[in-house]
């Protein structure tokens, strides 16, 4: 099987096992934590498989779906107001496709949310109602909402801030775009199958200004999706709260029986998603892109002590953009990233990501790691430092897989659009290493059908907790080997970084590789269609 970049060599293949992350993006910074509609918690990115064959072609195959996640850990009860975005926020997601790591287009979302002041006759009075809805809702600028959100898209050629913005639109020339109503429950807007069919109004096709003729057309939806990341998320952060017997053993893959669906599940998030032909994305013959996604507010709030009626009127906003949310691969910020400088990255840009080489050529989480499952920092952790075989894979790409052709050192989630999608039910949710595992090494790679997974792009079935896991304990070095097969004992347009990457610097040895988080990306309920994500978990059970 080949590539449109060339024929995909065993290096390439077993070096893909080697994700540079390690899960979402939650609460992941001090500062975040006090902005939760601005904070963005999972990113993908993939050649859509919506009606795709079996031969990747068909459907939707020709189009990229960008995903992105914000508001984290949405109760699907926490009414009466719910999990509007915020319309003093800019929401963003930024494409480079020349590999420099600067934004060469730049999708642009800002909300608006109306009070329509619904009133009831009180004792001869019409008097406002509490809650956002005042009666069932169906379709689409319903009557019965009392606060309806809307929104508008700007792509943006060049700098985010300098380059030159034209409208999205709809196929009528419309710029506003429709926004369902979170879940409130199963009265307001029916069961799961209701809900879903009033959420699909909201799919809107869209006309891209400044795309290839016949290829400046898509999608985009913005609503409530139920949390599809599978994660141990509290026994994670109870310093891993599992015997290593435990974890190390893949018999033990979901031993409870829960089927992926764990807590996080029973949350909901809300979902920006794009759908767009591959050709408006790429640049030249490179079909190698790179993606990330960020949020800003402006620089100065002025809080009012004595708002007056209307819809969020206790603060005025102003001033220039200010990042605070950036997410590209998943879960930097949470175990790479040291505690005094996770603001610092969140409001950072890929080019200058060399600032925060040393967390991932001298990780702490593998010492962290040994400490609380041997007590010994160095029971587990790799010896290999400066660890060459993360830095390779966090700062350039693939060679063969998702590597520009000329990368700068950046952390962004990089795509090869010229890789075929998949279906859904033939995805293997260990990507490129599970599909070199599945049939059985890279001697037999001309029966692999599936190399469209992390680390090139993700997609929602994608068990990237996994194959990090396996990475960061050193699986890729004892594939590597004493005669350094992968080239991994260096680092690509980085030659000052040298290390032993081999099997005697992992202390786990080729268990490594039988790491796992206890729970299946592959069992969590997900649609085959765009906008991809289940539909949210109800405020309420039906009576």
């Amino acid at each position: 099987m080949q590539f449109k970049t060339g024929p995909v060599t065993a290096a390439c293949l077993l070096l893909a096992i080697g994700g540079a992350a390690f899960a979402s993006s939650h609460r992941e910074a001090p500062f975040i934590t006090t902005s939760p509609k601005v904070d963005g918690t999972d990113f993908y990115m993939f050649r859509s498989y919506e009606g795709v064959a079996g031969n990747g072609t068909g459907g939707r195959s020709d189009y990229v779906t960008l995903i992105a996640n914000y508001q984290p850990l949405q109760s699907p009860y926490g009414g009466p107001n719910y999990f509007s975005l915020d319309p003093n926020a800019l929401y963003e997601i930024h494409l480079d496709n020349n590999g420099d790591a600067k934004e060469d287009l730049t999708f642009q979302f800002r909300f608006n949310n109306k009070l329509n002041n619904v009133a009831l006759p009180i004792g001869g009075a019409n008097v406002a109602i509490p809650l956002i809805q005042a009666g069932t809702v169906a379709n689409v600028n319903d009557a019965n909402l009392n606060l309806n959100e809307t929104y508008t898209v700007n792509l943006v050629r060049g700098d985010r801030r300098k380059g030159s913005s034209t409208a999205v639109t709809k196929g009528d020339g419309s710029k506003t775009f429709e926004k369902p109503v979170d879940y409130i429950g199963s009265k307001t807007l029916g069961d799961a199958n209701a809900y879903e069919t009033y959420a699909q109004k909201h799919i809107h096709s869209i006309k891209i200004p400044g795309c290839p003729a016949g290829k400046d057309t898509g999608k985009v939806f913005v609503g409530q999706r139920q949390e599809g990341f599978a994660v141990n998320l509290g026994t994670v952060f109870d310093l891993v709260n599992a015997p290593a017997s435990f974890l190390l053993d893949p018999a033990n893959k979901d031993a409870a029986g829960n089927g992926g669906q764990h807590v996080i599940q029973k949350a909901n998030v809300t979902t920006i998603s794009l759908e767009v032909h591959k050709d408006c994305l790429t640049a030249g013959t490179d079909p190698v892109i790179g993606g990330w996604t960020t949020a800003s507010m402006r620089q100065a709030r002025l809080l009012n002590g004595k708002p007056g009626s209307g819809h969020q009127t206790s603060e005025k906003a102003g001033g220039a953009w200010v990042q605070v949310s950036r997410l590209g691969n998943p879960l930097v910020n949470e175990l790479v990233i040291g505690l005094p400088d996770k603001d610092k990255f969140n409001a950072s840009k890929p080019q200058d990501d060399t600032q925060f080489l040393s967390y991932v050529t001298n990780p702490t989480l593998p010492a962290l790691l040994g400490v609380v499952l041997a007590g010994n920092a160095t029971a587990v952790a790799p010896t290999n430092l400066p660890r060459t075989d993360l830095a390779t894979v966090f700062l350039t790409g693939i060679t063969g897989v998702n590597k520009p052709t000329t990368p700068t050192p950046s952390e962004v989630l990089r795509l090869n659009t010229a890789i075929a999608p998949v279906p859904f039910a033939s995805q293997n949710r260990l990507g490129v290493a599970g599909e070199v595992l599945r049939v059985g090494g890279t001697a037999n790679l001309s029966q692999a059908v599936d190399l469209a997974g992390f680390p090139n792009g993700r997609r929602p079935k994608d068990d990237v907790v996994d194959i990090a896991l396996v990475a960061v304990l050193g699986g890729l070095c004892v594939i590597n080997g004493d005669n350094n097969s992968l080239g991994l004992n260096s680092v690509p347009g980085v030659p000052s970084l040298t290390s032993a990457c081999k099997t005697s610097s992992v202390p786990l040895g080729a268990s490594s590789a039988n790491i796992h988080d206890a729970v299946d990306q592959a069992t969590v309920p997900f649609l085959t269609r765009f906008p991809y994500l289940n539909t949210p978990n109800s405020g309420s059970a039906s009576y």
